[in-house]
């Protein structure tokens, strides 16, 4: 199957239990491909945890989850070496971090020893169960979901873990008439529709490689490494993007390239792709902390005020 037609097929797939929510869809999609994570923080009933659903619905990979406690440990995630008496020898039980995709529900409610643990599993593809390591199954992502105004019983993320997200997404509350659509197919059931896979592991792993050989100039190179660099001294930042978030940006606009059809990036590509990309990863002064949206209100300055390629850098000539 065709790039273009495996891309079109889960979108049409997951649109069958999601009304509306195109930018979302998008960034999941992009984050499949890219190999990396995706923090869907919003409040409770606007769909989150069904686009995850549907997106392993529409994919023929294992999926996994895990419904975070405070009382949840570590071993829960990864998995846990068992006395078999039987045949008198340890026996592995591989927890759900063993599967192409794990939903990561009401992350910031486990403590930061259990939230840790996903740490390595989510960089490094692998996870150390006493002493052993396990690689994970490609490809692999976690969908992270949190409830951004619940303080209570909440431990938020780190920024050494925020920065393991490739992109930071919510998918807002619907419109009128998106949700006159959600009442007219979901008022008698809530179940995901559309449950049959429409592209199978090969697919995604064709995706990800087709992602992989788009090409990037040399030039839009430096202009996503001028714009990182900005954010390092930018007004009300403590903290700006690092070199992961130069190569994570990199990612997601050459995921936007992938979905428009092309094998080449463009500056508007790296626009599109900063903001859910760049904003999470920003350490703000305590004065900007309490402003909503501060970070995405810097990243959109910063892409006002640097200056983009001209059509000269793309001769390849």
């Amino acid at each position: 199957m065709e790039t273009q037609k495996i891309i079109s097929s889960i979108k049409n797939n997951i649109k069958k239990s999601i009304v509306g929510n195109d930018e979302a869809i998008d960034l999941m999609l992009i984050s499949l491909f890219a190999g990396g994570h995706v923090l869907l923080e919003d409040v409770p009933g606007t769909g989150k945890t069904m686009l995850v659903k549907s997106l392993a619905a529409s994919v023929s990979c294992n999926f996994g989850r895990i419904q975070f406690t405070p009382d949840l440990l570590p071993s829960d995630i990864t998995g846990i070496n068992f006395f078999n008496m039987k045949k008198s020898e340890f026996e592995f039980i591989p927890g759900p971090v063993f599967s192409n995709l794990l939903l990561a529900d009401e992350i910031n409610r486990a403590t930061p020893r259990t939230q840790s643990g996903l740490l390595e599993c989510m960089e490094e593809r692998q996870a150390t169960i006493d002493g052993k390591t396990y690689k994970l199954a490609s490809p692999f992502m976690v969908v992270a979901t949190q409830n951004p105004v619940e303080n209570m019983g909440t431990f938020p993320l780190p920024e050494a873990q925020l920065d393991r997200f490739l992109v930071k997404t919510s998918l807002g509350y619907p419109t009128v008439e998106d949700n006159v659509e959600i009442l007219a197919r979901f008022g008698a059931s809530s179940e995901v529709k559309g449950a049959e896979a429409v592209a199978t592991e090969a697919d995604i792993l064709a995706c990800m490689r087709a992602h992989a050989e788009i090409f990037a100039h040399r030039d839009l190179l430096r202009y996503i490494s001028v714009l990182t660099e900005r954010t390092r001294g930018a007004a009300g930042v403590l903290l700006g993007v690092s070199p992961r978030g130069a190569i994570a940006l990199l990612k997601v606009a050459k995921g936007y390239a992938l979905l428009a059809g092309r094998s080449y990036l463009l500056p508007d590509d790296v626009k599109k792709a900063a903001v859910p990309t760049l904003a999470h990863r920003l350490v703000l002064t305590g004065s900007e902390q309490l402003k909503k949206d501060a970070a995405k209100g810097i990243i959109e300055e910063l892409l006002e005020s640097t200056p983009v390629p001209t059509e000269a850098a793309f001769d390849r000539a």
